[in-house]
């Protein structure tokens, strides 16, 4: 029986000594050098730019707001019908335009005339932010889900390719990441992911897993996290914490978990506060 018991104790080592090596395989990432990086952990990133109640988030003057204030500045990218890359975040107009459409139904012609919260502010191109902001402060560019990830994935670097400041792209999309990863590695890649509390219609419950989890870091090999806050104690996250990887905190909005991000993580995204 004692030798049963060695034997059985050994076969459940092994198949732990393995499982922990897929799992590390799995969120593994890519490691940056210190130099390259370091804005992305010293500098407090803006959410949608510095918006307040009369400067609409993504926004060129929620922009120039931060650029003023020293922030780094992280904005949301996605497609117009007609395949015009805006600075966007919402996939319908409703919430800062009061038009029911959805952004991918929308030709730019007809969405540029579009005031943000009844303001004189529109809704910017990409290109006109980074020819706006110039390297004044670094960007991290949130690449929105979309049907076509590869085309927005493509567009997003060929107006950034040639860009000399410092900026980095990010995803809730691990394939976006992949797609950087094997066509344009030089840019810096950061996995967004989170709790998944909310109802989110387009995931099943394995998929919300799989994401919240990282566990197609394999894929996408990211260079930081940006992660919920109130998920930072993840397994994963903590694992790749212990390895020196940026972990990035969202989104926060009171000096309470202020202080909570920066006792547990690297950075934070804020918004209606003041770093």
């Amino acid at each position: 029986m004692e030798r049963i018991k060695k034997m059985t104790l050994s076969i459940v080592t092994v198949i732990v000594v393995i499982l922990a090596g897929v799992y590390s395989y799995l969120i593994s990432g890519d490691n940056l050098e210190e130099k390259e990086v370091s804005w992305i952990i010293e500098i407090p990133i803006a959410h949608r730019g510095l918006d307040n109640g009369s400067i609409p988030e993504n926004s060129m003057a929620a922009f120039r707001n931060a650029i003023e204030k020293g922030y780094t500045i992280e904005l949301d990218v996605q497609f117009t019908k007609d395949k015009e890359l805006i600075v966007f975040h919402d996939d319908d107009l409703s919430r800062l335009t009061n038009d029911n459409r959805k952004v991918k139904d929308v030709n730019y012609q007809e969405l540029k005339n579009l005031k943000l919260e009844n303001t004189d502010e529109k809704i910017p191109t990409l290109k006109e932010v980074v020819e706006m902001v110039d390297n004044q402060v670094p960007l991290i560019i949130e690449i929105k889900d979309g049907e076509d990830i590869i085309g927005l994935s493509e567009k997003t670097y060929n107006i950034m390719k040639n860009y000399k400041g410092r900026y980095a792209i990010q995803s809730f999309n691990p394939f976006i990441l992949e797609w950087f990863k094997n066509n344009a590695s030089e840019v810096i890649r950061g996995q967004l992911s989170g709790t998944f509390r909310e109802d989110v219609e387009s995931l099943k419950f394995y998929e919300k897993f799989v994401l919240k989890n990282l566990l197609l870091n394999f894929k996408s090999k990211p260079n930081f996290i940006a992660y919920e806050l109130d998920g930072v104690n993840n397994l994963s996250v903590k694992l790749l914490k212990g390895r020196n990887y940026p972990i990035i905190s969202w989104t926060i909005e009171n000096e309470e978990d202020m202080k909570k991000a920066y006792e547990s993580t690297d950075n934070i995204i804020f918004d209606n506060i003041l770093p």
